[in-house]
């Protein structure tokens, strides 16, 4: 899912939240200000009590809302979801009679608890059309498009690609048809960072072929989908959705996906933040060392490769000499790790006396948190390579760009440098299909007594 789609899809929640306040104090206004002059008012709630009330049943029924799918990352149309609006909210009105029943004195007027549910409908309601016009105007912009190869020429086809011009509210964009394997491998290997997902027509297709394509999209990390006459013959980590009318099934490279990486995206800002606040004192001690130990800058920057390919700048403090990079093909012969792209020299005479010690404890990657607050990288991820490195990768290495590279990961707490490229890959990799919070915290907890023992260490 593109960070459009997730973003429009995250801005629900708090729209939704302003609008059930919106619908809360409006019905109190209408009750005790215009109201009360035909109708008396028995008891009259202290708005500040009343006000509180509706800031917690609004977040009660945001998880109403959750469970009723009203946050599925899935495109929908708006008919399905004002039948969830409507059942969300009546279950809500559930809530609040359960809360009448046990302490009367908050709503003594059933004016309130009916027109709160109707004004409420109403409210949500706007505001999701309100989300769902701006992301159209968006998407009629030609932004935030997903770009989408079609694969095959039939009438399944020809049918999605009608109705991509037509509809330009689906957010998708077509920039290409292929009808061969051959024709794929030959005219679009160059330009695959263009493509985002491949949608596959042919039901009938050779299951090698099937294999080629799918093997494909995993080297470029881009999204395979197709028509679910082909279901169960590839994998079991799959979605479903539908696009003009059409059923498709969608592989998924990764299981962080949705919300999952806006959650880890919130914990990356934070992380990133309080840790250059923490170690903003250390920062500056280890800044005037590396000055006072050899010439050169305090932070190096280094090309590496990032998610889906991206060439980003790395920063680091200096560890090594100012021309280390230039020695380093003079070095290539002395390298130790023989079964990969890495370069590994235990005894690198490019490195300081100040950046071993760097090294030895890892506060040399420290600076990285500017990367994460970029959104360049993640605190926990696969280890991030250099060009050259990924140039040598294997097909089956090359999902590991499917997502951020991080600070830490699964390789690192597992051995760090003594582990062999393949393991460390493997390692990655499981880390990659197999994401969940709770593994980041425990890779989090684990990086700390790693880094103590130095274990691997160079």
């Amino acid at each position: 899912m593109k960070r459009s789609d997730l973003l429009f899809t995250a801005l629900l929640v708090p729209t939704d939240f302003l609008m059930l306040i919106f619908a809360g104090v409006l019905v109190y206004y209408l009750r005790f200000s215009v109201l009360e002059n035909f109708r008396p008012v028995i008891y009259q709630i202290p708005f500040k009590n009343y006000f509180f009330s509706v800031l917690i049943i609004s977040v009660f029924w945001l998880i109403i809302f959750a469970l009723s799918g009203l946050y599925s990352l899935s495109r929908k149309k708006f008919s399905d979801e004002f039948l969830k609006i409507l059942i969300g909210t009546s279950l809500g009105l559930m809530f609040i009679t359960l809360f009448i029943f046990f302490d009367q004195r908050y709503f003594s007027s059933r004016f309130i608890v009916l027109f709160g549910w109707i004004l409420s409908i109403i409210f949500v309601s706007f505001g999701r059309l309100f989300i769902h016009f701006l992301q159209l105007f968006y998407y009629k912009k030609g932004k935030g498009l997903i770009p989408v190869l079609i694969f095959g020429q039939n009438r399944i086809s020809n049918q999605l690609i009608q109705s991509i011009k037509a509809n330009p509210g689906l957010g998708y964009k077509v920039i290409g048809q292929v009808n061969s394997v051959d024709e794929l491998l030959n005219n679009w290997s160059k330009k695959a960072k263009d493509i985002f997902e491949i949608i596959n027509t042919c039901p009938d297709l050779d299951r090698q072929k099937v294999l080629k394509i799918v093997d494909f999209c995993n080297e470029h990390q881009i999204v395979y989908k197709y028509t679910p006459d082909l279901f169960g013959a590839l994998a079991s980590n799959t979605s479903n959705e539908t696009i003009a009318g059409i059923p498709l099934i969608k592989i998924k490279r990764t299981a962080l996906d949705g919300w999952g990486r806006i959650v880890k995206r919130f914990l990356d800002i934070f992380f990133s933040l309080f840790g250059l606040i923490i170690f903003s004192p250390l920062f500056l001690i280890v800044s005037i060392l590396i000055k006072i130990d050899s010439p050169g800058p305090v932070f190096v920057r280094l090309k590496r490769v990032g998610e889906r390919g991206r060439i980003f700048n790395l920063f680091k403090f200096r560890s090594m000499v100012k021309n280390a990079q230039e020695l380093k093909k003079d070095l290539l012969k002395y390298n130790e790790r023989r079964d990969g792209p890495l370069f590994k020299m235990k005894n690198d005479p490019r490195i300081t006396r100040i950046g071993r010690w760097l090294r030895r404890w890892s506060i040399d990657e420290l600076p990285q948190l500017v990367n994460v607050l970029k959104g360049e990288m993640s605190i926990v991820g696969p280890r991030p390579h250099e060009p050259e490195e990924v140039d040598q990768y294997q097909k089956q290495h090359r999902q590991l760009l499917t997502i951020k590279p991080g600070i830490t990961g699964l390789a690192q707490i597992s051995g760090r440098a003594e582990l062999s490229f393949n393991e460390e890959a493997k390692l990655d990799l499981y880390y990659i299909e197999n994401w969940s919070i709770w593994q980041d915290v425990k890779i989090l907890i684990k990086t700390i007594p790693a880094v103590i023992s130095q274990k691997g260490a160079v």
